[in-house]
């Protein structure tokens, strides 16, 4: 069992994960037309630095060898910033159409942005392992809250993270679903 950093040659198992924890927000995210593009396109994202699923943001817990499960977590004052590269290839690829992405991190919380465990580790902790993993890095760049948004028919998500200490602190829409956003404090 190891939590760490990703590198930039865990793509090919942290991209599959990181598309199961953002859905359809893939496509909003990217501009892709199917999920092969939203691959290419994310792990385009995944080796650059500055973007919020750069893997300077990524934590990842290894097991037997794999990838079991990771987290993108990063600085809600840097939100903004990093979904400029997400903005500026819509711009470039799609034209320059009013291209917006819905704020989900705020100022001053650390904010947990999507989380995975591959099917074959699930019911192992890792989720929580993860979580642990980012609310110390939290605590380390001095931050006193985290925040998660999960879609609000996910209720096993939902619970987890009501268990790991985080409430409910209103509702997000996001590409036509709701997300309950959850802050806990640290």
């Amino acid at each position: 069992m190891s939590t760490r950093r990703a590198a930039l040659d865990d793509a090919p198992e942290v991209i599959p994960l990181l598309q199961e924890a953002i859905g359809s927000i893939a496509y909003l995210l990217t501009g892709a037309s199917d999920d092969a593009d939203a691959a290419r396109r994310l792990t385009d994202f995944f080796k650059q630095p500055g973007n919020r699923v750069s893997c300077d943001h990524i934590i990842v817990e290894e097991r037997d060898g794999r990838i079991a499960g990771m987290l993108v977590a990063y600085s809600g004052n840097d939100a903004q910033l990093l979904d400029e590269p997400f903005l500026a290839r819509m711009r470039r690829d799609f034209g320059e159409a009013e291209r917006h992405i819905v704020r989900e991190a705020m100022d001053g919380e650390f904010y947990l942005d999507a989380l995975a465990v591959d099917e074959a580790f699930r019911g192992q902790g890792i989720a929580k392992a993860l979580m642990a993993a980012a609310e110390q890095r939290a605590k380390e760049l001095g931050f006193e809250r985290t925040a998660l948004i999960v879609e609000s028919c996910n209720e096993r998500a939902h619970g987890i993270y009501l268990r790991s200490g985080y409430v409910e602190a209103d509702v997000i829409r996001i590409g036509g679903s709701d997300y309950r956003r959850m802050v806990k404090e640290l």
